[in-house]
């Protein structure tokens, strides 16, 4: 499958919360993203792309192919740039990466740091 290519300097972070944070469920996830613009999925606008969550992915998934909508991939393909996640108590991990108008990743991928959150 052929990727939209993204700009050299596109990056996209999790504003909120800091790695390492102790938070409590539901958590509150900010994203950041500069470089490119955030469009809801299906438009086809050049520089510009959606958000995905990973969720406690220990392995990323394929960059050639739409990303899949799971417990561990959440799409944000209404262009949003938040979201309330509830999570377990315990260690978890959280990273974006953004897709293009059909959920393929970006060349090169456009993926934050991964961080790691504490559920009290």
């Amino acid at each position: 499958m052929e990727r939209k290519s993204a700009p050299a300097d596109a990056e996209v972070t999790i504003l909120s919360p800091e790695d390492g944070a102790s938070v409590t469920s539901p958590v509150t996830v900010e994203f950041g993203l500069e470089g490119m613009e955030v469009a809801e999925a299906g438009s086809d606008q050049e520089n510009t792309g959606h958000h995905h969550l990973l969720v406690d992915l220990d392995e990323l998934p394929p960059m050639d192919a739409p990303l899949p909508s799971t417990d561990q991939i959440v799409h944000f393909g209404g262009g949003q740039t938040s979201t309330e996640l509830e999570l377990e108590p315990g260690e978890h991990t959280l990273q974006l990466i953004m897709g293009d108008s059909g959920h393929v990743p970006h060349e090169p991928p456009v993926m934050s740091e991964k961080i790691t959150v504490t559920v009290e």
